[in-house]
């Protein structure tokens, strides 16, 4: 049986901030470098999404995010960026509900960056939380490229709810540990 008791809550985002630092840094830089100028995109709350915005250089691109510290710090960077309105969720700092999902259903994204709490090839994508799941499900739907950015700790995980299938994103990573996961062709490695 997979042990989910850990994964059925989220923890708070500064628990969660100090969690495989130089990983994230390392998975953060490499998809910054894929945004390009004239790029419409979103950008997912979460601690590994945060770390893609520390090194993002391209000002000539648009955001969009329910995450509320990665708008304040997007527009510290003087990009342009919308915030998505709807419930405040106080362990991730993330908008969700009914006016997140109406507002994203207008939006056609050229990539989104997403976090996630399990990669999973039966099961896909997941979260604990069942509003940010629908969140992320509907963003990424409107995404022509999607990108999950996830540690080696998210491999072959399961949390409560699936937010995409896992075919249907391009996972960043590095220092993957699973050598089953290594044959998919969705799964790029970075390294320093």
């Amino acid at each position: 049986a997979v042990n989910m008791a850990q994964y059925t809550r989220d923890e708070s985002v500064a628990v969660r901030q100090d969690l495989n630092i130089d990983e994230k840094v390392q998975i953060g830089k490499y998809a910054s470098s894929l945004i390009e100028k004239d790029d419409f995109v979103y950008i997912d709350a979460g601690t590994t999404t945060d770390f893609l915005i520390d090194f993002l250089t391209e000002q000539d691109a648009v955001y969009v995010t329910n995450g509320i510290m990665h708008a304040k710090k997007l527009t510290q960077k003087e990009c342009k960026v919308y915030l998505i309105g709807g419930e405040l969720k106080e362990a991730t700092l993330a908008l969700v509900g009914e006016e997140a999902m109406k507002t994203l259903g207008r939006y056609h994204f050229t990539k989104g960056f997403f976090g996630t709490n399990g990669i999973n090839v039966e099961k896909g994508y997941t979260t604990p939380d069942v509003k940010e799941a629908m969140v992320k499900k509907k963003a990424m739907a409107n995404c022509r490229q999607c990108y999950i950015l996830g540690d080696k700790s998210k491999f072959a995980q399961i949390s409560s709810v699936t937010f995409a299938p896992f075919a249907s994103a391009d996972v960043i990573t590095t220092g993957l540990t699973l050598e089953s996961y290594r044959k998919y062709k969705n799964i790029k490695e970075v390294e320093e």
